[in-house]
């Protein structure tokens, strides 16, 4: 009976101390589409914490809004865009497009990677039609390769994409976002998704969370940021969640 209780003593002990041990849930967050608003942009570089900002390339503010979020020790990552199943819009600066020929898409991500000072990374903008072909994702990791040491983030907007498969074939870091804080960019439905976002890096041990410069995402966001801490979570940067997840599928 004493052995047991000895034992028992020992093995409380050892999952106790494994528990002390183990790092808090990680988070990290990025904002996508910088570039058009100064205004928005600025108050997004202000968010307390790590945030990254994903930056459009070719747009008017777009290069001063990098500078200005590296200034502030913010990481700055491409938002590349690329085509999308149903997008009608205008022609973004930078698109990538499913006719283009190899040749052209090199020059278009030479041109749109010059757009962005200090981006480390590049993430998708739409993307629904040209992540599900593995030869383009094929061609863009290869872009991506041969600039140095960028990673990939697929902001996931359909669930064919091939991207991570073919970030992994061409020995790229890649990993994907779990949570869009405002498809619907009501202030309930930002909270609800950042509510969600804690719950999947409480599962997991780390979630991604892209979000937008809307007024009320950046609301939920600066009321919510500063309590990560407390509430027993670690925000982040994105490099920092790259380097201990990489190339999830």
């Amino acid at each position: 009976m004493i052995r047991r209780r000895v034992l028992l003593a020992v093995i409380t002990a050892l999952l106790a101390a494994q528990c002390a041990a183990a790092p808090p849930p990680r988070i990290a967050i990025i904002i996508d589409d910088l570039g058009y608003q100064l205004e928005a942009g600025r108050r997004a570089i202000a968010l307390p914490g790590p945030v990254a900002y994903a930056v459009l390339p070719g747009t008017p503010r777009g290069q001063r809004l990098a500078r200005l979020a590296n200034a502030a020790g913010r990481e700055v990552l491409l938002h590349l865009p690329l085509e999308a199943v149903d997008y009608r819009g205008p022609a973004e600066p930078g698109g990538m497009m499913l006719d283009m020929s190899r040749r052209t898409f090199h020059s278009t991500f030479a041109d749109a990677i010059a757009t962005v000072p200090f981006a480390i990374g590049v993430s998708s903008h739409r993307g629904s039609l040209l992540t599900r072909h593995p030869g383009h994702m094929g061609w863009l990791m290869e872009e991506i390769r041969d600039h140095g040491e960028l990673f990939f983030i697929d902001s996931y907007t359909t669930h064919h994409s091939v991207a991570l498969r073919m970030a992994i074939e061409a020995g790229v870091t890649a990993t994907r976002r779990d949570v869009f804080l405002d498809h619907d960019p009501s202030t309930e439905a930002v909270a609800r998704e950042f509510e969600r976002l804690k719950s999947m890096a409480r599962k997991h041990g780390h979630a991604i969370a892209i979000g937008h410069p809307f007024p009320r995402t950046l609301d939920v966001l600066e009321r919510e940021l500063p309590k990560l801490r407390e509430q027993g979570f670690e925000l982040v940067t994105i490099s920092k969640l790259l380097a201990r997840q990489l190339n999830r599928i």
